[in-house]
């Protein structure tokens, strides 16, 4: 029974610490792995993607535009921040600093030095500061539908939603839009009230696409890509939780890279409820008129909805 006793014992606290180390390697893997993927020659013009959010993914511009953006002649990585979608990580902060990191990675995965930075909606706010903190790794910078001033996008959606309400006499939600107004405009519940509004009133999103763009939503359906796609809901709620600074404005970000005259360009659609007229006005101020375009019959998913004039913008600034 000694025997037993002395053989057995250390024999289980080896097997159990063996597989201890075993679960925390892969829990350390799975936590650190980002989902990308890469288009092209490593030998073009490298321009990596980031995508919308919180909580959003690559996938769109993965399956429909990424493979045609390559064909042009650049090298197009694209990838999911970490805790958003194929990045799963139930540990994520979802704030900027890892957002940055997590840019960073891509940098030393695809050993690159330097690279063009493809912003869409929220990724603009995460380009724009991770640029301004190292101009030297950015070739040039294109916000496609990105954010820039995330109040004056609320501002924007709110008074053009009131306009709708007056026009209809919708008495319920006028009512609401004026309890928005008193609340505060950095909590959550604003947030989520604002977008409530965007979203009903369909200010992300056409009403009848060209033929081009409607094919391609209609391949929504059957491509793999996005019905395997699985959205992490909490992802706006956890990055309100880490992250303090909430409704930033990057446009100082854009002055100070238009001084180190790294180029920023600009690709908007005249639909795309998030923005005005006059936001894009300001916008031409400070990166230049030649360098923003604003488009006609064209809201936020600018990459689908006027295919054809993205890719050839792109194809006229970078190369």
């Amino acid at each position: 029974m000694n025997l037993i006793n002395q053989s057995f014992y250390p024999m289980l606290a080896r097997r159990l610490c063996l597989s201890f180390i075993i679960i925390l390697s892969s829990f350390i893997c799975r936590s650190q792995h980002l989902y990308s993927r890469s288009f092209g020659s490593r030998s073009n013009h490298p321009i990596i993607f980031l995508h919308g959010g919180p909580g959003s993914s690559s996938v769109y511009f993965e399956a429909t535009t990424a493979q045609l953006l390559a064909d042009r002649g650049f090298f197009v990585i694209i990838y999911d921040r970490r805790g958003e979608s194929r990045s799963a990580d139930t540990q994520a902060r979802m704030d900027y600093a890892e957002a940055f990191e997590d840019l960073d990675k891509i940098y030393v995965q695809y050993k690159l030095t330097n690279a063009s930075l493809l912003a869409f909606s929220f990724g603009g706010l995460v380009a724009a500061q991770f640029a301004g903190k190292h101009p030297e790794k950015i070739a040039s910078l294109i916000l496609c539908s990105a954010l820039v001033s995330q109040q004056k996008s609320y501002g924007t959606i709110l008074r053009s939603a009131r306009d709708i309400y007056e026009n209809k006499k919708d008495s319920v939600n006028l009512k609401e839009l004026s309890a928005i107004a008193t609340m505060d405009t950095n909590s959550l519940a604003y947030r989520t009230l604002v977008f409530k509004h965007a979203s009903a009133n369909g200010f992300f999103s056409l009403p009848a696409p060209n033929d081009r763009a409607k094919a391609i939503y209609n391949s929504y359906a059957t491509d793999p890509l996005i019905t395997g796609y699985v959205k992490n809901d909490h992802a706006v709620a956890t990055f309100w939780e880490h992250e303090p600074r909430l409704n930033i404005d990057v446009a100082p970000q854009l002055k100070y890279l238009r001084e180190l005259r790294i180029p920023v360009y600009a690709l908007y659609g005249k639909q795309d409820g998030l923005y005005s007229n006059e936001q894009i006005g300001e916008l031409r101020r400070v990166i230049g008129t030649d360098r923003v375009k604003y488009l006609d019959q064209c809201s936020h998913t600018l990459f689908i909805d006027q295919q054809a004039l993205f890719l050839t913008a792109l194809s006229k600034w970078l190369k």
